[in-house]
């Protein structure tokens, strides 16, 4: 198991403080923030500024690769094992839409919860401090740094009006 992040966690009661304090830190040159609410908070989303999750791109590769399995799989069947019905011709598309939409749906959704767990994974690998509060009714930040740099991210997260601050080593 990995070792945990060297860090200042701070807990604030106040969406307003919070934000104001991931604004200083982010003007320090501080990016790399966890966040922790006990309720999804739009502000908080909008100082962050996470870029959008890698998830989607899952999705896509997923669907894209079930819809042109399910035309290949039935053209290939069909010309594999022609059958004339009607004098219609053996393999045409829109008999073959509804098969490649379906494995468009099962693909996409299967490689989007394997892309959740793959990219779960990987963001449990940072061991970062948390503590329960802040599934009740605090918003805890924390910010990655070396000691040398943890006494004024510190003093910076007290101004900014945290109610408690600890240190991760």
């Amino acid at each position: 198991m990995a070792a945990m992040t060297p860090g200042v966690l701070a807990s604030f009661v106040h969406v307003d403080a919070a934000t104001d304090a991931i604004r200083a830190l982010k003007a320090l040159g501080h990016t790399d923030l966890t966040v922790y609410t006990p309720a999804p908070n739009h502000e908080i989303e909008e100082v962050l500024d996470h870029p959008v999750s890698p998830v989607r791109i899952f999705t896509l590769v997923g669907g894209l690769t079930g819809c042109a399995a399910g035309f290949a799989m039935t053209f290939w069947m069909s010309n594999n094992w022609p059958l004339l019905v009607g004098g219609k011709p053996i393999a045409t598309v829109p008999p073959y839409v509804v098969l490649g939409f379906e494995l468009m749906i099962l693909l996409g959704a299967l490689s989007t919860v394997a892309g959740v767990i793959i990219m779960s994974v990987v963001n449990a690998r940072k061991r970062v401090p948390y503590n329960a509060k802040f599934s009740d009714d605090h918003i805890g930040v924390f910010v990655p740094c070396r000691a040398e740099q943890a006494a004024a991210v510190e003093s910076l997260l007290k101004r900014a009006g945290s109610v408690e601050v600890t240190h991760a080593a």
